[in-house]
Order: C-alpha cells, then structure tokens, then sequence
C-alpha cells in the first residue's frame, strides 16, 4: 500500500471523529478549518503516521485548537452551542423527551461549569469514545496520569451535577403558638 493509499484510508475512516472533537472544541465553523489543518498536516507527514492513526491526528487537532486559543479568547462559545445540538441529535424516541431534555440540560450545565481541562478529559472519552490509552496520547501524558485526571474530572462532574440538580433552598416561614408568621 502506498503512503497515498495509506492517507486516504486513514482520512475516511477518522476525518468525522477529528471533525467531532474540533467542532466540540471551537465550533462548527472554525473545527472544520482545525479539520483541514489536521489532515494537512498528516498529509505533509503520511510518511509518519502512527497505527492507529485517530489518536495522533487528535493530538495534532488539539494542539491546533491550543494555538488558536493563545491567539484567540473567544473559548468555548461556539463549542458548547454546537455540543447541545450534537447532544439532542439521534435521541432514542422511546424516551420521555421532557425527562431526557432536562437531564441534557443539566448534565451540559453542569459540565459547562467545569474546568477547560476537565471537560476535555471527560469528552475524549464520552464525546469521542477514545480509549484511556489513546486519550492519554492526545493529552500527551502517561495512561496512568491520565486515569487520575479523568477519575478527578469525574468526581468533579458528579458534585456539578448534583448542584445543578439540588432544589433552590426555600425560606420556611414558622409560626408561633398562637399561630402567627414569624
């Protein structure tokens, strides 16, 4: 197999999943051109592409994204509009839609209030269904660390969630023995 052989396989099968994690990063508009990028780089460098190739290239998108940021401090806008309508497409109709919109509504409220890092950490692997393994590639540390921050990021994300989801605290008004507000 030829390297341009090579790099057109691997482009089939990960440009939507590099697509997913840019778009989820920055948006649908600028992923695409994080997208290009990436494929641009692994065009230039078809000669060096790793097996399997989806980690490396997320690493390359991320470290894109990265660049843009120190350029840019528009963060996360255009992700998390995007993220709430790639999370309502193909929804099981079965569900109760009520129940299902608000617990989406709550659980992106509650990632949202999150750290960049965490929320990084946490769609790698939920979003984008990498492994610890790969994840850790793309982060560019040790599955090891990686494990530690993903298990913090989750701890994290269950106390987020239960504060989105605890009820707002009520003034109780008493009365007094002879049945007056106090």
């Amino acid at each position: 197999m030829t390297q341009a052989q090579r790099f057109r396989d691997v482009y089939e099968e990960c440009y939507p999943r590099v697509l997913a994690y840019a778009t989820s990063q920055v948006g649908r508009h600028v992923g695409e051109d994080i997208t290009s990028e990436t494929f641009t780089v692994a065009w230039r460098r078809r000669g060096e592409l790793p097996h399997p190739a989806l980690p490396w290239l997320l690493g390359v998108a991320r470290n894109l994204v990265r660049e843009l940021r120190r350029r840019d401090s528009h963060q996360y806008a255009l992700a998390s509009q995007e993220a709430r309508r790639i999370a309502t497409t193909g929804r099981d109709e079965t569900t109760d839609v009520a129940t299902d919109l608000a617990d989406r509504e709550a659980a992106l409220q509650a990632l949202a209030s999150l750290s960049d890092g965490d929320r990084e950490l946490l769609t790698l692997i939920a979003w984008h269904g990498l492994t610890a393994k790969d994840a850790a590639r793309v982060l560019g540390c040790t599955t090891a660390t990686f494990t530690v921050r993903l298990h913090r990021a989750r701890r994290r994300l269950e106390r987020a969630m239960e504060a989105v989801s605890a009820p707002p605290a009520r003034s109780v008004r008493h009365t007094d023995t002879e049945g007056v507000l106090t």
